[in-house]
């Protein structure tokens, strides 16, 4: 008789763990995780969402749910993040900038991953002995080219104060994509024979005191490279390099906005939304069929008007003011 009164209490766990289970089976769950928070790069997840949305997916339509983290900078954080999402376990991973891209790649082989604000994978050095990237790796990336457009200008538009333009920056020797850069950018310097001085540096907290020795060097601009370090700490960043009257250029076209002067490269909204197309697709066929990383495909010549003018730089008309 006492193993009967139990009997109600277990069919209604079970109904209710059935419902629960249903009920998840039926809404996708996409789990987006940022590595630390920043104005610029918080763009590609709004982008990500409106791909989603013009494609019939949205959480006001109630099918799909957007679970979201930020690791704010931690990266034990940023683990425990992805090890969440993974014994969810949810539908598909976006991934927000090269570290959460690279915790998601080692963590998981199975779940689909959606890039966006990250590298190639070979430049994220996750190829596979085959040199082949991983099977569950898709989204949108970008490789180092397109910051020879970027940099190049910079001697067009400056007059040296010396005999030779300075240009100076900063990177994150821990971040291989920004070790990448600068050795790409040392020798795109020497080509066009200008001095680069590069600093190193290893957290954000660290950019006050490492751009304050930079301007120390009598550099003519800031050449502000893509790394994540640097997007962290632009408004420092921005902040001593006015008050030393140092105009800053970028192949990054969200700190433009942000208030350096001028940049060729990745619209962060568009790479989001690109990487979103690509979920969505999935979403809609729940295969992975014809999808693969793709190059990031809209770039833009961008300025800052206000920038500009304080520094009294002309850019040429095929670059976009800002609004």
């Amino acid at each position: 008789m006492k193993l009967l009164r139990y009997i109600p209490i277990v069919f209604l766990s079970v109904v209710v763990t059935a419902c629960h289970n249903s009920t998840k089976s039926t809404v996708p769950v996409i789990g987006f995780v940022d590595a630390f928070e920043d104005a610029t790069i918080s763009q590609a997840r709004v982008g990500f969402v409106a791909a989603l949305k013009q494609n019939g997916f949205s959480e006001d339509q109630k099918n799909i749910k957007i679970e979201y983290r930020n690791a704010e900078g931690s990266i034990p954080t940023l683990t425990q993040i992805v090890n969440y999402y993974i014994a969810e376990p949810v539908d598909l991973l976006a991934t927000c900038t090269t570290l959460s891209t690279v915790t998601a790649v080692q963590k998981t082989k199975t779940v689909p991953i959606f890039e966006m604000v990250s590298p190639t994978p070979q430049r994220m050095n996750v190829l596979d002995a085959n040199d082949k990237a991983p099977a569950n790796l898709f989204g949108a990336m970008e490789d180092l080219p397109y910051i020879d457009t970027s940099f190049s200008i910079i001697p067009t538009l400056l007059k040296p104060k010396g005999g030779k333009l300075v240009i100076g920056m900063i990177y994150n020797q821990s971040e291989p994509q920004s070790a990448d850069a600068m050795q790409r950018i040392k020798s795109l310097a020497d080509k066009l024979n200008v001095t680069l001085i590069a600093l190193p540096l290893n957290t954000s907290a660290d950019a006050q005191l490492v751009t304050q020795s930079l301007l120390g060097k009598n550099i003519d601009a800031f050449f502000a490279n893509p790394d994540n370090t640097v997007f962290a700490a632009f408004e420092t960043i921005l902040k001593n390099c006015n008050q030393h009257n140092v105009p800053i250029f970028t192949s990054e076209a969200g700190l433009v906005q942000r208030g350096a002067v001028a940049a060729f490269g990745a619209d962060i909204y568009q790479w989001g939304y690109q990487s979103g197309e690509q979920a969505a697709q999935y979403l809609k066929t729940h295969k992975t069929d014809g999808l693969k990383p793709e190059m990031v495909k809209i770039r833009k010549r961008v300025y800052n008007a206000a920038a500009a003018k304080k520094y009294n730089i002309t850019l040429p008309p095929n670059f976009e003011a800002v609004k």
